[in-house]
């Protein structure tokens, strides 16, 4: 079993899409404290050719809440038409427009839910098929913090193999992964560059932008471009 733990964000870049990919398991970290100016309810896509940042509006988002507790206040309408402003000309635009309706449609009252609902449909339409479930849903330790409470999911779902992203690699130790049978990985993203709208690539954007301009192969292909470290 290999698993991989991540806090839910709306949209993320494809090194988030390759994490899921990778794994048997994938967790959504929303029992946790919602951090400000993160990556939960924000993203960047490509406007005018360069990047822009939207966000998603939240009702009573607080650092002092958990994730699970915060509620999407957004009713999409300008959301909707930046990304007709911004990509209606891409070549999928028609089959990712219809796609991100049908997230945005999903009820609101959770973050948590509505970004795992949003992972789900962007799976199916890839053809991922890794499980996903909430770390919400775990008995766990609660009281355990960092790479301790990590370790406890880990050994709840009987994982042989943890995956993490690169970032999080001075927060691991493989040692003391390994004292408990379980090998830890970090994945590295290789991102290669696929034609935007001008010959200047612009990277790292939300999945959005990379949907909008690759088809489902396409992205597939780009998807697979990581080393496990």
């Amino acid at each position: 079993m290999k698993i991989g733990i991540m806090q839910p964000y709306f949209m993320p870049y494809i090194g988030y899409w390759q994490l899921i990919k990778e794994v048997d398991l994938y967790v959504i970290f929303d029992d946790v404290n919602y951090i400000k100016k993160g990556w939960i309810n924000r993203n960047n896509i490509l406007v005018h050719d360069k990047r822009h940042l939207f966000t998603i509006s939240l009702q009573g988002a607080s650092q002092n809440k958990l994730i699970n507790e915060i509620a999407v206040s957004d009713d999409f309408i300008k959301f909707k038409k930046t990304i007709s402003m911004a990509y209606s000309k891409a070549p999928y635009y028609k089959q990712v427009s219809f796609l991100l309706d049908e997230i945005c449609s999903f009820p609101k009252y959770n973050i948590a839910y509505f970004i795992k609902n949003s992972i789900s449909l962007v799976c199916q339409y890839l053809g991922i098929n890794t499980a996903i479930m909430m770390s919400s849903a775990i008995k766990k330790d609660n009281s355990l913090k960092g790479q301790d409470k990590i370790l406890d999911i880990c050994k709840i779902l009987c994982a042989d193999k943890y995956v993490n992203a690169i970032g999080g690699r001075e927060l691991y130790e493989k040692e003391q992964f390994t004292r408990q049978n379980i090998d830890l990985y970090f994945l590295e993203p290789k991102i290669e560059k696929y034609k935007q709208f001008t010959s200047d690539f612009v990277d790292c954007l939300s999945i959005i932008d990379v949907l909008m301009f690759n088809s489902v192969e396409e992205t597939n292909y780009l998807l697979s471009k990581y080393t496990l470290l």
